[in-house]
């Protein structure tokens, strides 16, 4: 009966996203029901390793992250784990032939986070994006395409600034709890004792820039990816105005967040606009 333990597995993966963020689950819910249990399968391997490196304080990290990640190759060779996360990832890798690399590039930028606390340039900047972000997003496209080879590589480009856009939304919100908490700062020549109006508006800027590249590619998706896709960059477009509209100095002493009727009139301007096919 292993499909009664797969389903379980992919059951659980549903429970961990859900349980870590109603936003991205929301969106979720709006993929189409064929595609939709790989998104969470994905989102919940990817949410394990971060929740390693991010929260897992006095346990060894090292160890965890190092067997997390000799656990996942085992299951991809095996077809199975007894982890229920693991062994539902290793099928969405197996099913929509995930390539190795993008999983590579994922867990080398979480082990940075074990013990790099500063980014001074903007090739170690992007390198970190890529691998904790960018490759994601490119992870989330396998599932959406399908095997259509071409409209993936078409569509490679803007599935990267989304995820690139995401994470620097995240990283603009988390500023007190990254700086202060994990000793982290991520934007190189920032200075995060004072951030000023201009240093967040240039932030502002390059993630503006990424996500009016990144529409493009929505426009383009599958019809069972792009409903689902456009809530989660409505949801991240008005975070992000409300970080605009936020002074720099109260980013640095609060979390913003986006209410729940906020995201459920999100939710339903954002059907409006599919249904009417005005993407």
């Amino acid at each position: 009966m292993k499909q009664l333990f797969d389903d379980t597995s992919f059951h659980c993966s549903k429970i961990v996203t859900k349980k870590y963020s109603t936003s991205f689950s929301l969106a979720v819910n709006m993929l189409s029901p064929k595609i939709r249990g790989a998104i969470y399968n994905i989102y919940a391997f990817v949410r394990c390793a971060d929740e390693i490196v991010d929260s897992f304080h006095g346990y060894n990290k090292i160890d965890l992250i190092t067997k997390f990640e000799a656990d996942y190759y085992t299951a991809l060779e095996n077809g199975i784990s007894l982890n229920p996360i693991l062994n539902s990832f290793q099928n969405t890798v197996r099913k929509y032939n995930i390539s190795d690399d993008l999983i590579q590039a994922f867990l080398t930028s979480m082990k940075l986070d074990l013990n790099k606390t500063e980014y001074k340039t903007a090739d170690e900047y992007n390198n970190y994006i890529y691998g904790s972000a960018d490759v994601v997003g490119l992870m989330c496209l396998k599932v959406f395409v399908d095997g259509d080879n071409e409209m993936y590589e078409n569509l490679k480009e803007p599935a990267m600034k989304l995820g690139s856009a995401f994470q620097k939304v995240n990283f603009l919100r988390d500023l007190k709890d990254d700086y202060e908490v994990l000793n982290r700062s991520y934007f190189p020549g920032i200075n995060f004792k004072s951030l000023d109006y201009q240093s967040k508006q240039t932030i502002i800027e390059e993630i503006e820039s990424d996500f009016a590249e990144a529409y493009k590619g929505i426009k383009l998706l599958p019809i069972e990816a792009k409903f689902g896709v456009y809530t989660a960059y409505m949801y991240y477009r008005r975070l992000l105005h409300k970080l605009k509209a936020t002074p720099s100095e109260k980013i640095l002493t609060t979390r913003i967040r986006v209410s729940n009727p906020v995201k459920l009139s999100l939710l339903a301007r954002s059907f409006v606009v599919f249904k009417f096919n005005l993407l």
